[in-house]
């Protein structure tokens, strides 16, 4: 088992090499290098990662279990087919990342940016992806259906299709994203601006309608 990384020596060179073993149960670790790690198919449980790299990790397949990832580099890495129960992902970076098939269950990924990432298809059920920077995302006909997204950047994202029904939109920016065929109903849309995408094929509950004409300036009467 490798040890704790807060009994590390700090330097530039700490950083463990390509083919590094993966970390342990239970352990920390914090400014640690771990560019291009093969850890697929690798099972990490209750394992904390502060301001780590793993720049082109691959990490396919990989299974985490209530483990942190906090302020995370994770450019370029494949992630595709891993699983994540109870994972919090926090202010991380996923330019560039594959996560094709990757599936979300109970995670957080509060503040976290996905430039360039493919991120569909994937499952999400019961996660958190407020303060997310989704923009320009492929996001189409993933269910996010129940999930929170409070103020989420979702600009210019593709969202055709997609499942937002009973999700938390509070403050999103929804602003040039394609809604044609998604389900917005009993979505919490408060400070939602109506006015700066098209909602045109959407699904909307009576509540959102009248959000969407009043932007507009229309008067609805009872």
């Amino acid at each position: 088992m490798p040890p704790d990384a807060r009994t590390l020596a700090p330097g530039p060179c700490a950083g463990p090499g390509p083919h590094a073993s993966a970390p342990g149960k239970g352990t920390t670790w914090e400014g640690e290098d771990f560019a291009r790690v093969d850890w697929d198919w690798t099972e990490l449980e209750r394992v904390t990662f502060l301001g780590c790299r793993f720049e082109e990790a691959s990490l396919v397949e990989l299974v985490t279990r209530r483990c942190v990832f906090e302020q995370c580099v994770l450019t370029g890495v494949s992630l595709s087919g891993s699983r994540h129960e109870g994972t919090a992902f926090l202010s991380c970076r996923f330019d560039r990342a594959t996560l094709f098939d990757v599936a979300w269950e109970d995670c957080k990924l509060t503040g976290s940016q996905f430039p360039g990432a493919t991120l569909r298809p994937m499952t999400a059920t019961g996660c958190d992806w407020s303060y997310a920077s989704l923009r320009g995302v492929d996001l189409s006909g993933v269910d996010l259906s129940g999930q929170r997204l409070t103020e989420a950047d979702l600009t210019d994202a593709d969202l055709r299709g997609a499942d937002l029904s009973g999700a938390d939109l509070r403050h999103a920016r929804l602003q040039g994203a394609t809604l044609r065929g998604a389900d917005l109903r009993g979505a919490v849309t408060d400070g939602v601006d109506w006015r700066g995408f098209d909602p045109t094929g959407a699904r909307l509950d009576l509540g959102q309608a009248v959000q969407f004409v009043r932007a507009h300036g229309a008067l609805v009467e009872a």
